[in-house]
């Protein structure tokens, strides 16, 4: 029986829904979550098929998704772009495929299975090998024609090759925006003060619904394609992996984590392995989409009103939240920045508890407009600190910045060229103590086992350490004093500081934290210098002509060896017995003035390590690929970057040819 509340309820989340679905897809300006709107339209789609005469064909659940913005043409899709049904365990999913097996009354056991990518569906028309259109998924009848800025994304064909080539056919993927390219960009749009993405998934949107090309040719979108749409009667595929297939053969860019498997055990096994790489992964998923492999299967169970059946997402927890903001702590990081960090009513993010997020630096606290009491957005990824999104709704009071160091009590300052306020008070700051221990210890650096937060903070509040060059001088007895911890571990934490005496030069230099002064410029410095001598005695202009230091960071590099505590620390380490081999200098370069990229990843030594070789070897190592580039070597899973790469016809290394040239750079001189 249908009653009064039910009728109201109902009425309510169909005005909630629709007034959020224009939120996002047409003023790309959301409110809520993807989770928190999976649970509206997850309670609305129960409701009406508990009570089916109160489905009204206006219901949001009656169509994919939201309407065309009213800024390009229409385009109606040959056939609809439906959206998937979810399911969130393994009963769900056994329940999905014996409905199947049970609607044609046969076995299915082969299906294919892919990460979730959380971007934007995107059709793509080629006639004859060319592309002629590309279109959103729209209401999934009817989308939008968003062919100019289509061409523009690298990772997109222009033209297939090969052989084989249908005179028709519609290749359908998702545009993303890869974590790496999307950090990189929303610092730089905070470093020139404008407004930064919401998220990936969000700023994939923003991107292709560009009025002007230019403005999405500057974003860094990628694509990856996943299912055949239309056809003409040349290409007549098997299987949908025969598709991907083809798709990859043509030129066309497939997730190398896509499997065919057999059977829904092996689909749970790759279910639970994508989400141990979740948090590794270089681009955002919300969980894994199943497939029935064979295609006449697929069109003989055919569609239901919004989605196929012989398709399923199966979707983890959302990493998004809202929450209210109590209160604003400051953090002394090693170089003296006060860094905002919200308190938070404590609320369930990816399946984790979290009651804290950064906020990066006061700016941002203005920039979001932040009171304590507002309601917000927080993000997390992967085990990263959660971080603020936006603000949905306005506390009414203000965040009161500090006056003193909340670790030291030394009154705080800032520069006039600084975001940041800052403690000036050095490592006498108990808390930039702590962070330059830390910092000092990590593997990167010295790569001391066993020296963890808790332990350094004891060390530093028992004040039996002051600086890092104390570290060399504990003994056994002292540490198998300290609380929780026994002779054993204090003499393998013992062992561990005197095994980190033989080092690099580059790690020395990454581990005395010199301001701005990260892996990859430590390792040109000691590529240029070889001894502590030779860089403390470096005047200004020679360190300022280096690739990757300049000015800024060559005045840094002075201001440190100009403070007698800090000569004294790096040098007391040589004394100590800290070493590192002296090579060679190489005067025959063979890669002067050559600017290389490195993408994706390298199974056989870490970027890092080969940054090193290159610029031992006289290159530039840079992190964009642009018509100046000399050489692109590409790992596993290299996306956009390569792409790039690949249309400015720069040459591309793989990692076996990389490893070739590290053993003889001649060859390519």
């Amino acid at each position: 029986m249908v009653t009064k509340e039910l009728d109201k309820r109902i009425r309510v989340l169909r005005e909630q829904i629709e007034y959020h679905d224009h939120r996002y897809y047409v003023l790309d300006d959301p409110e809520i979550t993807d989770g928190e709107y999976d649970l509206l339209f997850d309670e609305l789609v129960e409701i009406e098929k508990n009570y089916p005469d109160l489905l009204r064909p206006d219901s949001p659940t009656q169509r994919v998704a939201g309407q065309a913005s009213g800024k390009f043409e229409s385009v109606e899709h040959a056939r609809p772009m439906l959206s998937l049904e979810k399911c969130t365990s393994t009963t769900d999913l056994l329940n999905w495929s014996k409905r199947n097996q049970d609607l044609l009354d046969i076995a299915i056991d082969e299906y294919v299975c892919e990460p979730k990518i959380d971007g934007v569906a995107v059709s793509l028309v080629y006639r004859d090998g060319t592309l002629v259109q590309g279109a959103t998924r729209g209401d999934g009848t009817v989308g939008e024609d968003i062919t100019a800025n289509v061409r523009t994304i690298r990772s997109i064909p222009l033209k297939l090759r090969g052989k084989g080539i249908p005179s028709l056919v519609e290749i359908r993927g998702e545009v993303y925006i890869p974590l790496e390219e999307f950090y990189e960009y929303n610092n730089r749009a905070i470093e020139l003060g404008e407004k930064p993405m919401v998220n990936p998934r969000n700023g994939a949107a923003g991107s292709l619904r560009q009025i002007d090309p230019r403005v999405t040719d500057s974003r860094p979108l990628s694509m990856y394609c996943y299912s055949l749409g239309n056809a003409s009667n040349d290409f007549a595929p098997l299987t949908h992996q025969d598709a991907l297939d083809a798709f990859q053969y043509w030129g066309c860019r497939i997730n190398s984590r896509v499997t065919t498997v057999k059977g829904l055990d092996a689909c749970s096994s790759y279910i639970e392995e994508i989400l141990e790489q979740r948090s590794s992964l270089p681009y955002e998923i919300d969980g894994v989409v199943i497939k029935v492999n064979d295609l006449i299967t697929q069109r003989n169970l055919g569609n239901l009103s919004r989605r196929p059946r012989w398709a399923i997402a199966y979707k983890y927890p959302p990493e998004e939240a809202t929450t209210s903001l109590i209160g604003i702590d400051f953090q002394v990081g090693r170089t003296g920045v006060l860094t905002p960090v919200a308190r938070l009513e404590p609320v369930q993010v990816g399946g984790v508890t979290v009651s804290n997020a950064t906020l990066h630096n006061i700016d941002e606290i203005e920039r979001l407009e932040l009171k304590i009491g507002s309601r917000i957005v927080i993000r997390r990824a992967g085990d990263i600190i959660p971080q603020v999104v936006r603000v949905i709704e306005h506390g009414e009071t203000a965040v009161r910045l500090p006056d003193v160091c909340p670790a030291c009590e030394t009154a705080v300052i800032r520069l006039e060229d600084e975001v940041a306020l800052r403690c000036p008070n050095g490592m006498q700051c108990p808390a930039q103590l702590k962070e330059s221990i830390r910092h000092f210890a990590s593997r990167n650096a010295f790569d001391i086992t066993g020296l963890g937060d808790k332990l350094v903070a004891q060390l530093v509040d028992g004040e039996r350490i002051r600086n890092p060059l104390d570290l060399f001088g504990l003994t056994v007895e002292e540490l198998a004093e300290l609380e929780r911890l026994g002779e054993k571990s204090a003499a393998n934490i013992v062992q561990s500081i005197q095994e980190s005496k033989s080092t690099t030069f580059g790690k020395f230099i990454h581990a005395l934290g010199i301001r701005g002064i990260g892996e990859s410029t430590a390792l040109t410095l000691a590529s240029r210098f070889q001894t502590l001598a030779a860089l403390v005695d470096a005047k200004q202009e020679t360190l300022e002509s280096l690739e990757d230091v300049g000015p800024i960071l060559a005045s840094n590099i002075c201001t440190f060896f100009s403070n007698e505590d800090n000569r004294t620390v790096a040098f007391g380490l040589v004394e100590r017995g800290v070493e590192w081999p002296i090579e060679e200098l190489v005067h025959d370069r063979p890669c002067e003035g050559q600017t290389w990229v490195l993408t994706g990843t390298l199974s056989t030594m870490p970027r890092q390590e080969a940054k090193a070789n290159l610029v031992k070897l006289g290159a530039k190592v840079a992190g964009s690929v642009s018509k100046k580039t000399s050489v692109v070597v590409a790992g596993a899973e290299a996306g956009s970057k390569l792409a790039k790469a690949i249309e400015l016809e720069v040459p591309i290394l793989n990692e076996e040819e990389f490893l070739e040239f590290l053993e003889d750079p001649a060859t390519r001189s």
